[in-house]
């Protein structure tokens, strides 16, 4: 499971707190308007903020003085931060090692990570040849070859026509529950949440509380 507790951060005249219980095979929507402090949150679990107080757990033991790339946790963002001169190999495996050299275990990850998002045999295919939807079908590949068990999405529809986006909620959904992921959510889309069989939590005035 993984828990926030107390977990505080001030910005500004802005101040949070947020405490959350997510189970370790869950999904978890965090709604609110812009500049409620969504990203924050997410920023603060993925180790990219420091928090004033409190703690983030993982299966009982605390994670917080551990640096974002120790983290269990993979994030899955609204631009999908793909090399657009790199083929999609390339982009995968810059995930794996920098250095581009994998060994035949992981290269036939790498493509076993295209396959599960209906991209194989695309894995020499240039980035900046791919629409929105197949740049974060890759995304969302990457996430898979990085073998973490918290994903962390942060609007990661948005930019989707309605068709590409309902075809990546389904795919997205199937994701998680196939590699029983913990997964946070921030969305202003009520349907994301749906889509995603997830709790659903606001964010008003510095504090999550939950729908249900």
């Amino acid at each position: 499971m993984l828990k926030l507790r107390a977990l505080r951060f001030s910005y500004g005249e802005e101040d949070y707190q947020f405490d959350l219980s997510a189970g370790s095979h869950s999904t978890s929507a965090i709604m609110g308007k812009s500049g409620s402090g969504k990203s924050t949150l997410l920023n603060l679990i993925a180790g990219f903020l420091k928090p004033s107080g409190g703690d983030i757990q993982w299966l009982g033991e605390s994670i917080l003085s551990l640096p974002a790339e120790k983290r269990p946790i993979t994030t899955l963002f609204q631009q999908h931060n793909l090399f657009p001169h790199l083929t999609l190999h390339q982009n995968l495996a810059l995930g794996i090692n920098p250095s581009l050299k994998l060994s035949k275990e992981q290269h036939q990850q790498l493509l076993q990570s295209l396959d599960a998002v209906g991209m194989a045999g695309m894995e020499y295919q240039s980035a900046h040849t791919l629409s929105g939807g197949e740049q974060q079908r890759v995304a969302l590949a990457r996430c898979l070859l990085r073998k973490k068990p918290i994903l962390l999405m942060d609007e990661p529809f948005s930019a989707l026509d309605e068709a590409t986006r309902e075809s990546m909620q389904v795919l997205t959904r199937d994701t998680i529950e196939n590699n029983k992921l913990c997964a946070i959510i921030v969305t202003h889309s009520q349907n994301d949440a749906i889509a995603l069989e997830a709790s659903t939590y606001s964010l008003v005035n510095g504090r999550l509380s939950s729908h249900t």
